[in-house]
């Protein structure tokens, strides 16, 4: 069965038909509501700039984010020692039979 769905999100008053897993709905339209909400509020600020400059803001700082989080999470170090944790049960198990 295909989970498929098709919505219409606005970002920047324009609308733009998607595809999506039926799953993705509701974050698909929370970000589209947060880059709405950020970008009305670059409008109040600034009022002689078009949306053009309010989007690639908008875009920006939450690219920023994404860049400070994916710091934030190295997860080597945590696959590095789940894989030693691996071999030490193995060694364990086998020297049990």
């Amino acid at each position: 069965m295909d989970d498929k769905l098709t919505i219409r999100v606005n970002v920047a008053d324009r609308y733009y038909p998607l595809r999506i897993e039926r799953k993705d709905e509701e974050k698909i339209r929370k970000a589209a509501k947060r880059i709405n909400e950020k970008i009305l509020l670059y409008k109040q600020k600034y009022s002689d700039k078009d949306i053009q400059d309010f989007l690639a803001m908008a875009a920006l700082q939450y690219v920023v984010k994404v860049i400070d989080n994916e710091d934030k999470v190295d997860v080597l170090p945590v696959f590095e020692n789940l894989k030693a944790l691996d071999r030490e049960m193995t060694e364990y198990l086998d020297n049990i039979k």
